[in-house]
Parts: structure tokens; C-alpha cells; sequence
């Protein structure tokens, strides 16, 4: 599935990979806010220092506005594939459109090398 159209760079198949990588080790060792209304406060409060955000969720005007708040409050995202893997990396059931890591925990390199690899392609 192609990135969502308001979104002007694209992220390789292995950052996405690592981003759920990271979002499963933050899961059990530090913490994450799941779904879209959890994730927007967290990045309103300025603590997200990941944001997830799922490329098939429909209709897209539901995440659409993501990126941007995100790009305000400086605080780094990434579209990953699809709502099942987001919700299986975060250890829940059901599909999800958004998760924001608020702490990170183990997973700090992790996230560190995948903001600092995001930064890169957004030049």
C-alpha cells in the first residue's frame, strides 16, 4: 500500500520494521500510549518520542492530521503498513491506527537510530 498522499517522504521497508521492533521492546520496558486519541495528547504534551501511525486506515482523514501535529511539537512519526502489525507490535488484539512511545525504555537506541535515520530522509 502506498504512504498516505499528504505525507512528503517515505520510510524503507527495514526503518518500518524497526519502528514495530521498537514499539514491541517499549511496550515491556517502558511505555506507550495506544489508539489516536491517546497518541494525539501525548504529542500535544510534548512526550511522544515515536509516533506509529498505520498507512491502511480508512477513511485516511482519520490520521491525516497526524503529520502535522507531529511536525509542530517536533515530535518524530512514521507510517507503517498496516493497523494489525501496528496492533500486534503493541501487544493488543485488535487493529490500530496510532501508537506514540512515551518512554522507551530498552528500546532507547532503537528509537534513537530511527528518529536520527527519519531526520535524514526529511531533508
Amino acid at each position: 500500500m502506498p504512504k498516505p498522499s499528504f505525507v512528503d517522504w517515505e520510510a524503507t521497508e527495514e526503518l518500518q520494521k524497526k519502528a514495530l521492533e521498537a514499539l514491541e521492546i517499549a511496550k515491556d520496558t517502558g511505555r506507550i500510549k495506544k489508539g489516536i486519541n491517546e497518541a494525539t495528547k501525548s504529542i500535544e504534551r510534548g512526550i511522544a518520542k515515536l509516533v506509529v501511525i498505520a498507512e491502511d486506515v480508512e477513511p485516511p482523514e482519520i490520521t491525516m492530521y497526524l503529520p502535522g501535529l507531529c511536525d509542530d511539537k517536533k515530535a518524530p512519526y512514521i507510517f507503517v503498513p498496516s493497523k494489525k502489525e501496528l496492533g500486534n507490535a503493541a501487544g493488543i488484539e485488535r487493529p490500530t491506527a496510532a501508537i506514540a512511545i512515551v518512554v522507551d525504555g530498552k528500546a532507547k537506541d532503537l528509537v534513537t537510530d530511527i528518529v536520527d535515520k527519519i531526520a535524514g530522509l526529511r531533508k
